[in-house]
C-alpha cells in the first residue's frame, strides 16, 4: 500500500506504481513515472518526461527531469530514464535529452548519486555506477558499468569513461578513460588499473595479468597510440577483457585519451 503525504502534489496523468512512499512537499509532474517500491523522501521534484524504476529511493531536494542546461534546448520532448534500484542523494540534479544529443538521457540501475551530483543532458550512465559528492558530469557524457568517480570530480562533454574505471577526487577529465583505468590529478592522468576494483569483482589472475600486459605496451613509449593498439589487438585477440580495451579506443575518433604523463599519443 502507497504512502503520500498530504502536502505532496502529483500531477494529474502521472503513472505511479505500488508501494510506493511520497513524503511532504514532493511534486510529480502530469509526464512523470515512478516505479513500484519507490521512495521520495521529501522535497523531491521530479519533472519533465522522467521515467523513474522499481524500489529507487530519492533524498530532499533532488531535481529530476527538468528542462536541459544548454542554452540550444527549445522545447522538445526529450527523456530521462531512470533504472531500478538506484540511490539518489540529497540535492542531486539530472536533465533529460536534447534534439542535438538524441533526446535522451539514460541512468542504468543500482547506482549511488551521492550529495550534489549532476548528469547533464544527453548523458548515457550504465549500471552499478557510484557518483560521489558534487561530481559533476558535462552533457553527451558517457559512463561505463561499475566507474566510481570521487567527490568533486567533473567529466567534460562528450568525453566516456570506460567500465570498471576510477576517477579520483577533485580530478578533472578533459578525455576519454579506458576501461580499467585509474585516473588522478587536478587534470586527469592515467595512473595505472583499478586494481582494487578488479580484485574486489573477482575478475580472475589470468584476467588481470592479462590487462597489466596489455596496458604496457599500449602506454609504451615506442610507436604511435594507433600502432600499439593494432599490436595489442594481434597478441591478445583471445582476450576478451584486452579487447574491450581495444575496442575502446579504436571508437575514439577525434576525442583525447587519458594517457600517463609521459607517454606520447
Amino acid at each position: 500500500m502507497s504512502k503520500i503525504h498530504a502536502t505532496a502534489i502529483i500531477e494529474d496523468g502521472a503513472r505511479i506504481g505500488d508501494d510506493v512512499t511520497i513524503g511532504p512537499y514532493c511534486h510529480i509532474g502530469p509526464d512523470v513515472e515512478l516505479g513500484a517500491g519507490s521512495e521520495l523522501q521529501s522535497h523531491v521534484v521530479l519533472a519533465g518526461r522522467t521515467k523513474i524504476g522499481v524500489r529507487t529511493r530519492i533524498y530532499p531536494f533532488a531535481s529530476l527531469g527538468h528542462p536541459p542546461q544548454d542554452l540550444k534546448y527549445r522545447g522538445e520532448l526529450s527523456t530521462l530514464s531512470i533504472g531500478d534500484e538506484c540511490l539518489i542523494r540529497e540535492g542531486v540534479t539530472m536533465n533529460p535529452g536534447t534534439e542535438g544529443g538524441g533526446m535522451k538521457t539514460v541512468v542504468g540501475s543500482r547506482c549511488a548519486f551521492l550529495a550534489g551530483s549532476h548528469v547533464g543532458h544527453d548523458c548515457h550512465v550504465g549500471d552499478n555506477v557510484i557518483l560521489s559528492n558534487n561530481v559533476m558530469l558535462a552533457g553527451h557524457v558517457s559512463v561505463g558499468d561499475f566507474v566510481i568517480m570521487g567527490g568533486g570530480s567533473a567529466i567534460a562533454q562528450f568525453h566516456r569513461i570506460g567500465a570498471h574505471a576510477f576517477v579520483g577526487g577533485l580530478t578533472g577529465v578533459r578525455g576519454d578513460l579506458i576501461p580499467y583505468g585509474l585516473a588522478t590529478g587536478d587534470w586527469a592522468r592515467l595512473e595505472g588499473l583499478n586494481l582494487v576494483g578488479l580484485k574486489r569483482r573477482n575478475f580472475d589472475r589470468d584476467q588481470v595479468n592479462a590487462l597489466r600486459r596489455a596496458y604496457r605496451l599500449l602506454f609504451a613509449d615506442e610507436g604511435t597510440l594507433s600502432e600499439r593498439v593494432n599490436d595489442v589487438a594481434e597478441e591478445f585477440a583471445g582476450v576478451p577483457i584486452v579487447q574491450e580495451v581495444v575496442d575502446f579506443l579504436r571508437s575514439a575518433g577525434d576525442r583525447a585519451i587519458c594517457t600517463p604523463r609521459e607517454t606520447a599519443g
